[in-house]
């Protein structure tokens, strides 16, 4: 069983959840247990690849490495 990642911005478990959704958009978000945001961010971003034919799909990556990189996790 996966256990969660330590939260905050600007700790280990958020770069790392960066750094997955860089790679697969969504996968940061889904390591976090935000299972609706990683399924927006993967949705989001393919409809970036699709409609702009490849030119702005990298910015899906890099709003859902953000998104992971920039959550504070529940209050």
């Amino acid at each position: 069983m996966m256990e969660k990642l330590a939260l905050g911005p600007g700790t280990g478990g958020n770069v790392i959840a960066a750094l997955a959704s860089l790679v697969v958009p969504g996968l940061g978000q889904l390591a976090q247990g935000r299972i609706l945001s990683s399924l927006l961010m993967l949705v989001v971003s393919g409809i970036l690849w699709v409609m702009s034919f490849g030119l702005l799909g990298w910015l899906g990556h890099l709003l859902a490495a953000l998104d992971a990189a920039l959550w504070r996790g529940p209050r």
